[in-house]
């Protein structure tokens, strides 16, 4: 008679079993602290840039805070209603809106427009790429200062018409509008024709092949395939477009300082002249920001749910 030993004692143990649960317990602390580490520096920048800087408007905000001498105590919510009660207040809420309205509707269709443009075409494709996003190289501030040359009626290429035609860019409330509003596309317009084409190089071919097969036109095409394959990035687009309209100040602060008649004060002006212009109160300027970060905050997230929602839909 033979002895058989145990299935267990038998079996080689494999090199390759999973580790014990302390094992994993500890590999996995382990990876926890090393995604910690490799977020620290951008936590700490972050902690430094925004969030410090936020809760000192707070406490301003809710704070007797002159440009000179300090905190002198606790006043809220006179601020807030000091800020709402502005005569520029309504006016520069009207006119930041309609001049995002605007800006983001021109500039997102125009974008569109031009993407697709540079997608198609083949002989001109990096001349006409190079030449629509070198306007995003220079900084707001100097495509300011070059628009406000351009436009003067004294040293700008066009003083002679303007002389000889009775106009001038910028001396009435529509025209300073539009005037800056085509600085602003000409600044951003190759900017966001850039994130428009990386959304529509991420469309597959195969579904405009299937379209094309199903008879669909190009209109039809472009209505229910490029449109909705293309909302993750329309709301990216949107987003960054409205956040940046609606805080406007460098463009209207050079070329119209809020004028001619106080017809061009954005919410940001308002919030700079406030602060540092006038009455010199940052805490009246500290509780506008405050209203400007929680009307960004609502509006975001209210365009980031319509864009989901159709998504799912």
């Amino acid at each position: 008679m033979t002895a058989t030993l145990p299935a267990a004692a038998s079996a080689p143990q494999r090199s390759g079993s999973r580790p014990s649960r302390p094992a994993r317990t500890r590999r996995g602390r382990r990876n926890a602290l090393t995604g910690w580490l490799f977020a620290l520096p951008t936590a700490l920048f972050v902690l430094l840039l925004f969030g410090l800087p936020l809760a000192l408007v707070l406490q301003m905000s809710a704070s007797d805070w002159p440009l000179l001498g300090g905190n002198q105590g606790f006043n809220l919510p006179q601020n807030y209603v000091d800020a709402i009660d502005n005569r520029f207040f309504l006016d520069s809420v009207w006119f930041t809106l309609k001049y995002t309205v605007l800006t983001t509707v021109i500039l997102l269709a125009l974008s569109l427009g031009l993407a697709m443009l540079v997608q198609e075409s083949t002989r001109w494709k990096g001349l006409l790429r190079t030449s629509f996003l070198v306007p995003s190289a220079l900084g707001l501030a100097s495509a300011s200062l070059l628009f406000y040359v351009i436009y003067s009626p004294i040293a700008g290429p066009f003083a002679g018409l303007m002389k000889a035609w009775g106009f001038t860019f910028l001396g009435t409330p529509d025209g300073a509008l539009w005037s800056t509003i085509f600085l602003i596309v000409w600044r951003y317009a190759g900017f966001y024709m850039l994130l428009m084409l990386v959304g529509l190089q991420g469309i597959p071919d195969d579904v405009y092949e299937a379209a094309r097969i199903d008879g669909a036109s190009r209109w039809q095409t472009f209505r229910s395939v490029t449109i909705p394959l293309l909302r993750p990035t329309l709301a990216l687009t949107t987003v960054l477009c409205v956040t940046g309209s609606l805080l406007a100040f460098e463009q209207f602060y050079i070329l119209t300082k809020g004028g001619p008649d106080n017809s061009t004060i954005t919410v940001v002006q308002l919030i700079y002249g406030i602060a540092f212009q006038g009455q010199n109160d940052l805490g009246v300027a500290g509780a506008l920001s405050v209203i400007v970060l929680l009307a960004l905050v609502v509006i975001n997230i209210a365009q980031i749910r319509a864009f989901g929602k159709k998504a799912e839909d």
